[in-house]
């Protein structure tokens, strides 16, 4: 069995991380009923001896949990969200050991968390990555959780990302990006993010972008069912969206509801990882089948259900609705419709009691109305896993690389082109020790290179040649 190890930086990356930790403890109770510290559970968590008798999940012995540890670093240059995490129910989950936290922050400045921190807590950064990695049999993936347009998130946490680079090469390295909306009340998260577009470009495997606005959009959706929506469809008020019931997160906090869509889509990603199944993908076999090229790792996620029917009292959707719904606008984490550009290669990991024929029936009735690159019309990578979500009988996570990200990305560059045209703030930036003027240059350069190459797999989308016939063979 393998492991992987999740490093959270910055407040959002906390608050993510630790929802992704509450939802698993609850698959794993609701599949483990028993509490033995088996395979599934050693993929993310470690099992160690409690510190006094009595401490713990559980104190028994003989296979049975002593103590779980999460595989997790934690980093944030403002201490709040790490030591809300340290008094709240999750308290006993992370190792003391593998918190990092300051006191002043990042002040949203890429630069002050990407070089001034970055400097000065490499060390102790590198130490509890190779701590983490010394507890695991077999490293298979790191995942990084952050967001781009604060300081810490997008600075440190591509520092963190580079350094994972240099210390563990042939490692996996998967990153979950929560990018701003424009209405975005960081005036400077165009810089950021900018900035850390470049870093993830140049050092990870994956990425997986999500919006916030179209986090926005769906939790909107979905309490509009509550609200004078269908007929029949109620949410339960006040209840924690999305999450279920029996979570150990307590009262719902602002941003919950969002951030338990981006932890259900890493349940999903890692469901393979952490249940068995009858197809199970590993996790390093995403980039080595949906990135051809080397920068175009942006994989668009989609998510169904993006609820569960704790929260909503709607009739479950059958599963070949749940293939059309991951392929609609509506299920994207983006803003981005990708049947109208054009896929390189797309992964679907489906969780629940599905056939490799509904799969492939599915694959073959959606085929024709989705715009594959000429020379990967078979580019379908394909997972499942036997172990449902928690209150549903099946779930469908797509992956897709696909050029529809490159609306959002030129959305980006115009943002920051309008501040960079007038230096506004840009002196922040500059006053900081090792940050010149040419790094915004080189990342602007970049954005605008990584664009230009979908343009050019775009402009292949009109010239798509139907399958060669095959040779016939005389008989």
């Amino acid at each position: 069995m393998t492991q992987s190890v999740v490093v959270q930086v910055g407040q959002c990356g906390n608050q993510v991380g630790c929802r992704f930790w509450d939802l698993a403890l609850r698959e794993h109770a609701h599949v483990n009923k028993k509490g033995v510290y088996d395979e599934a559970l050693s993929s993310f968590f470690r099992n160690v001896e409690p510190r006094r008798s009595g401490e713990g999940v559980s104190s028994s012995v003989g296979g049975r949990i002593q103590q779980l540890k999460a595989r997790a670093v934690l980093v944030d240059m403002e201490e709040g969200v790490v030591n809300e995490i340290l008094q709240g129910p999750l308290r006993e989950v992370f190792d003391s050991t593998q918190l990092l936290t300051d006191v002043s922050g990042s002040g949203n400045n890429w630069a002050v968390g990407h070089m001034t921190y970055g400097s000065a807590y490499r060390e102790q950064i590198v130490e509890k990555l190779r701590k983490a990695a010394e507890h695991c049999d077999c490293l298979q993936c790191f995942f990084l959780i952050h967001s781009m347009g604060g300081g810490t998130g997008s600075g440190l946490g591509t520092r963190v990302l580079s350094l994972l680079e240099e210390e563990f090469p042939d490692v996996c390295r998967i990153v979950a990006s929560i990018y701003p909306s424009a209405e975005d009340d960081v005036i400077t998260s165009p810089y950021n993010s900018v900035l850390a577009m470049r870093e993830l470009t140049e050092h990870a495997h994956c990425v997986l972008p999500v919006e916030n606005q179209s986090l926005v959009d769906i939790v909107n959706k979905i309490k509009h069912m509550s609200y004078g929506g269908k007929p029949g469809a109620v949410i339960k008020r006040e209840s924690t969206i999305i999450s279920g019931q029996g979570g150990l997160s307590g009262a719902e906090k602002p941003f919950d509801d969002m951030n338990n869509i981006v932890a259900n889509l890493l349940l999903n990603i890692t469901s393979s990882a952490r249940f068995e199944g009858s197809l199970n993908m590993d996790l390093n076999e995403i980039a080595m089948n949906l990135v051809p090229f080397p920068g175009l790792h942006y994989l668009v996620p989609s998510l169904t259900p993006l609820y569960t029917l704790a929260d909503v009292s709607v009739p479950s959707r059958s599963l070949d609705q749940m293939f059309s719904d991951a392929f609609s606008k509506d299920h994207q984490l983006m803003r981005a419709d990708p049947r109208h550009s054009l896929y390189l290669a797309c992964a679907l990991m489906v969780r629940g009691n599905v056939q490799v024929s509904d799969l492939r029936r599915n694959i073959e009735r959606l085929k024709p109305s989705l715009p594959f690159v000429s020379w990967n019309q078979e580019g379908w990578k394909t997972g499942l896993c036997s172990v449902p979500p928690v209150g549903h009988s099946h779930s469908l996570l797509a992956l897709a690389n696909n050029t529809c990200v490159k609306p959002t990305f030129m959305e980006l560059r115009e943002r920051f082109s309008k501040l960079y045209r007038k230096k506004a703030h840009l002196h922040h930036y500059l006053n900081v020790d090792g940050m010149e003027q040419g790094i915004f240059s080189e990342a602007l350069h970049s954005l605008s290179s990584l664009i230009e190459e979908y343009d050019h797999l775009d402009a292949t989308k009109g010239t798509l040649m139907p399958d060669a016939p095959r040779l016939s063979i005389a008989t």
